[in-house]
């Protein structure tokens, strides 16, 4: 009696090939869900950043309308919220630097922030993009500080 006791558990003592494929399917049918949400999440965050520096209350908008509160014009161009004016009447209003760092004149990819004022879609104002993720001026993934025409 005791050595068929014996004999039975020595045959269970593993698992069996179909238990091993069920916990391997179940893994990779997990992994097939959870692993694109992990690839394309630093994508996700380099767009909401992008996003929240372009929109009206971000740094850039805010650095842009101070220059424009204090020297009473728009800048020409970005570059001017951190380099003093060269006319003598603008440097004395200038109290920049406006955007601490150049660097931060560049989206998530690297790419220079776009700006035209005045405006060509927010007349009277400013337009600032960045050209997304693809890195072309005018395609569908373009961030904006207006609303794009469809």
């Amino acid at each position: 009696m005791r050595t068929s006791n014996v004999r039975r558990n020595q045959r269970r003592s593993g698992f069996t090939l179909l238990e091993i494929l069920v916990v391997v399917g179940i893994i990779a049918l997990l992994a097939a869900f959870v692993v694109p949400n992990f690839i394309n999440a630093g994508d996700r965050a380099k767009i909401s950043l992008c996003q929240s520096q372009v929109k009206d209350s971000g740094p850039i908008s805010s650095a842009i309308d101070t220059f424009h509160l204090e020297v009473g014009r728009y800048p020409k161009e970005l570059s001017e919220l951190t380099q003093k004016p060269d006319d003598e009447e603008e440097a004395k209003k200038w109290s920049g630097q406006y955007i601490k760092d150049a660097a931060s004149l560049k989206d998530p990819w690297d790419h220079e922030f776009k700006y035209a004022a005045p405006g060509k879609v927010r007349e009277g104002s400013y337009d600032l993009w960045s050209m997304g993720p693809d890195g072309q001026d005018g395609s569908d993934d373009d961030i904006t500080n207006y609303v794009k025409a469809k």
